[in-house]
C-alpha cells in the first residue's frame, strides 16, 4: 500500500464522519489530555527534592505533631529559651551563635524540654 492510497483511505473515512462528531472527538481528547497534565502536575507538587514523595501524614512525638519528612532534620534552639526551630526557619537565624543549641532531630529537642516555635510550623 502506497502513501497515496493511505491518504485516500483516510480522506474517505473522514468524509463519512459527521462534522459534529469530529468536533466532539477533538474536545473529548483535549479534555482528557488536559486532565492528564493536571494530574501529573499535582504529582510533581507532592514530590520533594530527589524525586522522593513527601508524606503528609503526621507522626506523633511526645505530644507534638510534625510531618515524618522533617523528623530527621537538624533543629536549633536558644539556651535561654524554650522553643526550637528548623534550620530553614527565620527564627533560627535570629539566635546568636553563642546561644545556639543544636539537636540532630526534633525528637531530640523535645526530649530536652523544648517545644516547636509557633512561627516555624511544619509545612
Amino acid at each position: 500500500m502506497t502513501v497515496a492510497e493511505v491518504r485516500e483511505k483516510c480522506k474517505s473515512l473522514v468524509a463519512r464522519v459527521p462534522r459534529d462528531a469530529s468536533v466532539l472527538a477533538v474536545l473529548v481528547l483535549a479534555s482528557l489530555f488536559s486532565f492528564g497534565l493536571g494530574f501529573l502536575a499535582g504529582l510533581d507538587a507532592r514530590r520533594g527534592e530527589g524525586g522522593i514523595v513527601i508524606e503528609e501524614s503526621p507522626a506523633v512525638l511526645g505530644g507534638a505533631v510534625e510531618p515524618a519528612a522533617r523528623q530527621g532534620g537538624e533543629v536549633v534552639a536558644s539556651k535561654n529559651g524554650t522553643k526550637y526551630y528548623f534550620t530553614e526557619c527565620v527564627g533560627a537565624g535570629r539566635i546568636a551563635e553563642a546561644n545556639k543549641v543544636r539537636f540532630v532531630s526534633a525528637s531530640a529537642a523535645m526530649q530536652a524540654g523544648y517545644t516547636l516555635a509557633a512561627n516555624c510550623a511544619p509545612r
